[in-house]
């Protein structure tokens, strides 16, 4: 099918894809889909998407999706979305996101979090951050976790934050830290 024609099914039609038929669609026909189809996809059909087709998705496409469908999202997927696209993510898809699909984002994906996204994520998320992503928090972005999400941060994370970064932290956040976060601050 030709763009043009795959922009002009409707969104019914466009539910009968096999999730074979939807992989196997061209970046062009994802990036050609309206924000009603994309929203239509099934979250079989979200799942099937390769990552190159994820990123051809709008960030209009993006804030159409459900929670259910961004969390249908494989982690190679999901990481090949851009800041933009992230911050189209509500708090409610943040908060929904599986350890292993917050482990996939990329450091930049996760300095574009929001104070709002970064404050949505469950401890478990919080404590899964890799040392590069939790570098990666804005200063505004760190300053906006709860006093769990920083007590849930690993040591090595902990080591990571910048000076800015620390600097942010409120007495409470700074209460949270346990004895080896503390230590691990250099």
């Amino acid at each position: 099918l030709s763009t043009g024609a795959v922009a002009a099914l409707t969104t019914d039609q466009l539910g009968a894809l096999t999730t074979i038929a939807t992989a196997g669609l061209m970046t062009s026909q994802i990036a050609a889909l309206t924000t009603d189809q994309a929203a239509s996809l099934s979250t079989a059909q979200i799942h099937a998407l390769k990552s190159t087709q994820a990123s051809a998705l709008t960030t209009a496409d993006v804030a159409a999706l459900s929670t259910d469908q961004v969390t249908a999202l494989n982690p190679t997927a999901l990481a090949s979305l851009g800041t933009a696209q992230i911050g189209a993510l509500t708090t409610a898809d943040v908060a929904a996101l599986s350890t292993s699909q917050i482990g996939s984002l990329t450091a930049g994906q996760i300095g574009a979090l929001s104070t709002d996204q970064a404050a949505a994520l469950s401890t478990d998320q919080t404590h899964a951050l890799s040392t590069a992503q939790a570098a990666a928090l804005s200063t505004a972005a760190t300053a906006a976790l709860s006093t769990d999400q920083i007590a849930a941060l690993t040591t090595t994370a902990t080591a990571a934050l910048t000076t800015a970064q620390i600097a942010a932290l409120s007495t409470d956040q700074i209460a949270a830290l346990s004895t080896g976060q503390i230590a691990a601050l250099t």
